[in-house]
């Protein structure tokens, strides 16, 4: 999945920003004064993020229970122009999130899960379903462990930005070439990598929404922005984490 981050405050020990840039593009050091207590922000930002899910397993459950995702994939293509949209609503948001409203970056977010709705509903057809619940329990409980560790640690965890790069750059160059050469052979080495970088990546997000609540304090509608920003990478790592799982224990449908 394509991740793209407009926005990456320096981050303290105790997860603060402490500068970057305002809206003209000028350096400057956020108040202490908090429009919104960090805990309800919080719990806005992830509640956003489980809205998304919710609308992409709808869809696809919708999909796959009615048949229609055997009729959408019969279009010729269709799988690459639904990647190709949802690359470029995430590009679109992310490059634009400090001009667009709230509602329409609300409206983005939510067309993007709506697109991997459609996608996801494939999924039901390659894997058995067991796996499925299997992997999605799984996904929710690691999630879950590396968020709290991410809300909670005070560690620096935005060192680890270059780290994670580049296990990104790692998945993307294997994944490019195993298109035209077959490395199944190592893909369970690739799955392992992907899992632990989207862990990671999982507490890091979630730091960040601690540095983006104090950085933003006084700008009520970017702090708003940022809260669906802040969902849609959490939203990304939650469904990275699951492609791959799922490919590491899933059985395909004979």
């Amino acid at each position: 999945m394509f991740r793209q981050r407009p926005w990456t405050p320096t981050i303290n020990k105790g997860g603060h920003s402490m500068e970057s840039m305002n809206l003209n593009g000028q350096p400057y050091t956020a108040s202490m004064n908090q429009t919104e207590s960090l805990g309800r922000y919080t719990a806005k930002t992830f509640g956003w993020m489980f809205a998304g899910l919710m609308l992409t397993f709808l869809i696809a459950l919708f999909g796959y229970s009615t048949g229609a995702v055997i009729y959408v994939f019969a279009v010729p293509y269709l799988y690459l122009i639904l990647g190709i949209a949802e690359l470029f609503v995430v590009i679109f948001l992310s490059a634009r999130i400090q001009k667009l409203s709230v509602g329409a970056a609300r409206a983005l977010f939510f067309t993007y899960a709506a697109l991997n709705g459609v996608v996801f509903s494939a999924y039901f057809l390659i894997y058995v379903t067991a796996d499925l619940i299997l992997a999605f329990g799984a996904t929710s409980v690691f999630f879950g462990v590396m968020a709290l560790i991410g809300y909670f640690t005070n560690a620096d965890l935005s060192r680890l930005r270059n780290f994670l790069m580049g296990g990104l750059i790692f998945l993307l160059v294997f994944w490019i070439f195993a298109m035209f050469i077959d490395l199944s052979q190592f893909s369970t080495i690739a799955c392992t990598v992907g899992i632990f970088i989207f862990l990671v990546f999982t507490a890091y997000d979630t730091q960040k929404i601690r540095a983006y609540h104090t950085y933003y304090a006084q700008s009520p509608d970017m702090l708003a922005k940022a809260s669906i920003f802040s969902a849609l990478d959490l939203y990304l790592d939650f469904i990275n984490l699951f492609l791959y799982l799922i490919r590491l224990l899933g059985r395909n449908r004979n």
